[in-house]
């Protein structure tokens, strides 16, 4: 059985839009080439190709020309429609991110202390977190790329705010398994002296000594994605 090609699919898909599924539509070339972002030749030969596969039936009326997607036609859609589905229903609905753990420059635990923090995190994430943040290196290229899209997230927002000295940045805050075991959370820094190749995670506890954990370490972080 002759496979659906891509420019087959579009011009399909336009034809059942215009409900060539039970009744015989009226389409010329060139709106059709128009709609499936194609030249006019290459839309009546998409036509010509899906007639001769018995996709579509044609009748042909002087320049009039009148469309219906036949059962197999359909069908061939129907099976396509379900496997696009399902792929798009089992992807996995999380980012992992891998990297190596190691040591921050200690400003985590005086910025993670803050009044004008805490009190967020607390009514926000659930929980004041440890003083300190860990500090995990990603050594791939992949992983360094994978965390840059939390940029464009929304994340749980925790807010800037002045001690009437100075003004401290936001947080983004997403919620993270570390090795499978300890919940924590991912965050992201208005300012920082990081780049993609480090990520901080605050929890409850002190990871390090829960997880038994030191310079070197090797680290998987779970990150849920909801959409």
């Amino acid at each position: 059985m002759p496979e659906l090609k891509i420019q087959h699919i579009l011009t399909l898909s336009y034809l059942l839009s215009k409900g060539a599924k039970h009744n015989y539509v009226s389409i010329t070339t060139s709106s059709l080439g128009k709609n499936i972002e194609k030249s006019q030749q290459a839309a009546s030969k998409h036509l010509l190709e899906l007639e001769q596969n018995q996709f579509i039936d044609r009748i042909m009326s002087g320049r009039n020309v009148s469309v219906k997607i036949t059962p197999k036609g359909f069908s061939e859609m129907v099976k396509l429609s379900t496997t696009l589905q399902k792929s798009l229903n089992s992807f996995p609905s999380h980012v992992e991110l891998k990297g190596t753990l190691v040591s921050g420059m200690g400003e985590g635990a005086y910025y993670m202390g803050l009044k004008g923090y805490t009190k967020q995190f607390k009514s926000k994430i659930g929980y004041v977190p440890f003083p300190g943040t860990l500090n995990v290196r990603l050594d791939q290229k992949i992983h360094q790329e994978a965390v840059k899209q939390f940029e464009t997230l929304d994340g749980i927002k925790i807010k800037s705010f002045s001690d009437g000295k100075r003004t401290y940045g936001w947080v983004k805050c997403f919620p993270a398994k570390l090795n499978n075991s300890i919940n924590c959370d991912m965050i992201l820094l208005e300012r920082t002296h990081h780049d993609n190749s480090v990520v901080e995670l605050i929890s409850k506890t002190c990871m390090r000594k829960t997880a038994k954990l030191k310079d070197g370490s090797k680290i998987t972080i779970k990150i849920p994605i909801s959409s």
